[in-house]
């Protein structure tokens, strides 16, 4: 099992036992995800990470898979211009590869929104460390266990 799936798996549990992280076929898109789970793609929580231009700081944004974050939205919630980061600098902060990011298990604290079109659904799933596994909850559950600020920051594709 490696490193990333183990800290997913230990976040969900100190959270809440019942969590279980779910083995799905490789699954590197919110597309995907959803053709392998039998459910919505609006039900898939992507992790999209963006560096601030002026801290230097990461935020997460965890918003619904047939979705993209609005920038101009973004930069509103963070109050910094906003732009990408790369592969290392995400390894780095959240311990998770491009893939597999997770909502929760980062190796340091990130500043963290939750798209509200997630709440439109019962049960929202999300990368558990892995392109081969994922957990479900609620959303509100998901926005807790990742401290994510409810907002409105997301557009269709």
């Amino acid at each position: 099992m490696s490193k990333s799936l183990k800290r997913v798996k230990s976040a969900l549990f100190a959270a809440d036992p019942s969590l279980e992280v779910i083995e799905i076929s490789q699954a590197t898109t919110a597309k995907a995800a959803a053709e392998s789970l039998g459910c919505a793609v609006d039900q898939i929580a992507k992790s999209i990470l963006f560096e601030g231009h002026l801290s230097g700081q990461l935020y997460l944004f965890v918003t619904a898979g047939a979705r993209q974050v609005d920038l101009e939205q973004a930069v509103l919630l963070t109050d910094e211009p906003l732009g990408k980061t790369d592969a290392a600098r995400i390894r780095a902060v959240t311990g998770f590869a491009i893939g597999g990011v997770s909502p929760v298990g980062h190796l340091t604290e990130i500043s963290t929104f939750f798209d509200e079109t997630l709440l439109d659904y019962q049960t929202i799933y999300a990368a558990a460390g892995t392109p081969f596994h994922v957990f479900g909850c609620s959303p509100q559950q998901m926005a807790d266990l990742c401290q994510g600020r409810i907002s409105a920051f997301s557009q269709q594709m």
